[in-house]
């Protein structure tokens, strides 16, 4: 499930760190997080899906490590994204 552009233009405004930011690590995990929530509902639907399983895994595995990145760097980012896109972490 890909993101159409109004889409990750809304996501980019909403997690860039300056006015033409639109690949750091905020806006990077909010576009992941965006397409896992999409591809989750797909899979409730159709649970046969199994090579868009495997691309849900590797997005989430993507994410976990933009995360520990962000960790790694500054925990104040990571608490701040976190609670900004309400996952666990």
């Amino acid at each position: 499930m890909s993101l159409d552009t109004t889409e990750k233009q809304t996501l980019i405004n909403a997690h860039q760190t300056h006015g033409t930011d639109t690949g750091s690590v905020e806006v990077q995990v909010a576009m992941l997080s965006e397409r896992i929530n999409k591809l989750s509902g797909h899979l409730q639907n159709n649970s046969h899906d199994f090579s868009s399983r495997q691309g849900l895994l590797k997005m989430i595995g993507r994410r976990k490590r933009l995360l520990n990145y962000v960790r790694d760097k500054s925990e104040k980012r990571y608490t701040d994204l976190l609670s900004k896109l309400g996952i666990r972490g």
